[in-house]
Formats: C-alpha cells, structure tokens, sequence
C-alpha cells in the first residue's frame, strides 16, 4: 500500500464531492458544513462544496457517520483560493 506525502499549502481550501447512500433531507446542508446536496441517478446523495482543511474533512466524515449513511466516495475537485 502506498503512502501518500502531501505538498499541500495549509492555506488553501480543496472542493470536495463526497457520495453516500441513500437520500439526504437538503435540510442537513447548514450542519454538514454548507455543503451543497445533490442526487445521482441510482438515488445516492451528493455533497459538495469547500472544505478548510482535512480536520473539518474529518468533522464532515464523523457527522455522516453519525447520520448512519454509508460512505460511497470522496473525490477533491479543485484546489480553492487562498484563505
């Protein structure tokens, strides 16, 4: 397994998509961060948006395991501007 090494600039954001399945209500936006919610064609649920830095990444992933929702994916986009 390989170990990724990050370069990354601490003072950029990243946009990220993740998927879970299953719908999510658009209500949960506000606590998921401001996250945009989407819907792909199999039913699953899309969240987008920026992302501070991999702690509140982290805080993302540890509220929708909260919500019971299976993790499908999580692809960063883009790099954003700096903060």
């Amino acid at each position: 397994m390989e170990t990724a090494v990050s370069n990354e600039d601490p003072m950029t954001t990243l946009t990220y998509e993740i998927k879970v399945k299953g719908r999510l209500d658009p209500d949960w936006s506000e606590w998921l961060g401001d996250l945009k919610i989407a819907y792909d064609d199999e039913g699953n649920t899309l969240l987008s948006g920026q992302v501070a830095d991999q702690a509140a990444l982290h805080g993302i992933l540890a509220q929708i395991r909260d919500l019971g929702m299976a993790l499908i994916s999580i692809m960063p986009q883009s790099e954003g501007v700096g903060r």
